[in-house]
């Protein structure tokens, strides 16, 4: 047979690169494994119970509705309205399986081969990936001195063929939040030229404020140019139940779906029920989690901070740090193989993010405790020698 020479062009997954890394790893050590953004804690009693629940359902292994259970949808508009003082109905929410299915789905129905999507650096690797496939041409933008993107350097990047503008807030990998008031220009920016401004808000959640993460939803006028995809997976520890959501407008969603009809038909309904138990009865559970997090983030970033054999914390939020290896005559790649066969440490290199080598690595604080984070100094210290 003869496969196509747009995807056997392609990379293959970062974690799946991982995980074959560590298929070779003899386990002399201790492993200390900072590759993957997963919870390190069980979702809410409340879910587990819910998700038993459905199981024993006869009705529970069914389809749900292609867009999603109406009382999940109507969940995900409530509590966005009130998170973000803004006006989203349940007509402007389709349920996904995973916020990398809202990507895709998203991208499906704005852009074809030959067509531009804005892309800031470092971006996150299945977009990249994805639009590659599709024949799509990601435009990279350069973001500034603190890694934070701005619209009016994205602004000469537009073409014609440009779609959308794509933005990760809390970022994957860096984890930079993007201020409300960049967000809001990126979004003049997008009405301006009439093109799509896509944001992707996976970890919402994990920034340190409780303050709306961009004004846009206030707008009235929102559905004709913002995007806004969501994951449920480190929210409510059910990565493994692949939910999200795309939020835009009911024409958008109407293809959307047709894309999700053929690819997935509906996001699994135990996994939808999982959502809405935690969304509307987990929350006191919610806000322990988030704290937890920002806890392992700063102890993260505490034993780092001597920058111990060199390696530099670049910046940091939601689940990562983005940090800076000092070995300037090697590449990335080579780094982390070290880290894992001599000091059973796995990290992601940064090229997975970037189009070059910036010696840059991404560290999932994930499962990072104060032990974790003083074993990964020394480990750090002892391949920078």
């Amino acid at each position: 047979m003869r496969l196509d020479p747009t995807t056997t062009g392609g990379i293959d997954s970062p974690i799946g690169a991982a995980q074959a890394l560590l298929a070779e790893h003899d386990g002399r050590g201790p492993l200390l494994d900072l590759s993957q953004a997963a919870p390190p804690y069980p979702p809410a009693p409340e879910i587990v119970e819910r998700i038993v629940e459905v199981a024993r359902d006869p009705a529970g292994s069914g389809y749900a509705p292609v867009p999603g259970l109406p009382p999940l949808r109507r969940a995900v508009a409530e509590e966005l309205s009130r998170d973000y003082a803004g006006g989203i109905d349940p007509a402007d929410v389709v349920i996904t399986a995973g916020c990398n299915q809202a990507f895709t789905t998203v991208v499906s129905a704005l852009a074809g081969p030959g067509d531009e999507l804005v892309v800031p650096l470092p971006y996150y690797f299945n977009h990249d990936m994805w639009l590659r496939l599709q024949a799509v041409r990601p435009v990279y933008l350069e973001p500034d001195a603190e890694l934070v993107p701005r619209a009016a350097d994205a602004a000469a990047l537009i073409t014609s063929r440009t779609r959308a503008i794509v933005l990760v807030t809390p970022g994957n990998p860096s984890g930079v939040t993007i201020p409300p008031a960049e967000i809001a220009a990126f979004a003049e920016l997008a009405r301006r030229h009439d093109v799509a401004l896509v944001l992707d808000e996976t970890y919402r959640s994990f920034r340190d404020t409780d303050a709306p993460a961009h004004p846009l939803f206030a707008d009235p006028g929102w559905r004709s140019t913002v995007i806004s995809l969501h994951s449920f997976s480190k929210d409510l520890a059910i990565p493994g139940h692949r939910v999200g959501a795309v939020v835009g407008a009911p024409e958008l969603n109407r293809e959307v779906l047709k894309v999700l009809d053929c690819i997935a038909i509906c996001a699994p309904r135990a996994g939808q029920e999982a959502t809405l138990t935690g969304l509307t009865r987990a929350g006191a559970w919610r806000a322990e989690r988030v704290a937890e997090i920002a806890r392992r983030r700063e102890l993260l970033v505490a034993a780092l901070a001597p920058r111990p054999g060199g390696f530099e914390v670049v910046s940091s939020g939601g689940f990562f740090a983005w940090v800076r290896h000092p070995f300037t005559g090697r590449s990335s790649t080579d780094v982390v193989r070290e880290l894992l066969f001599e000091h059973d440490t796995i990290v992601i290199p940064g090229t997975a993010f970037l189009p070059d080598d910036r010696r840059m690595l991404r560290v999932s604080v994930g499962r990072v405790d104060a032990e974790a984070a003083r074993t990964l100094a020394r480990r750090f210290a002892a391949i920078g020698g």
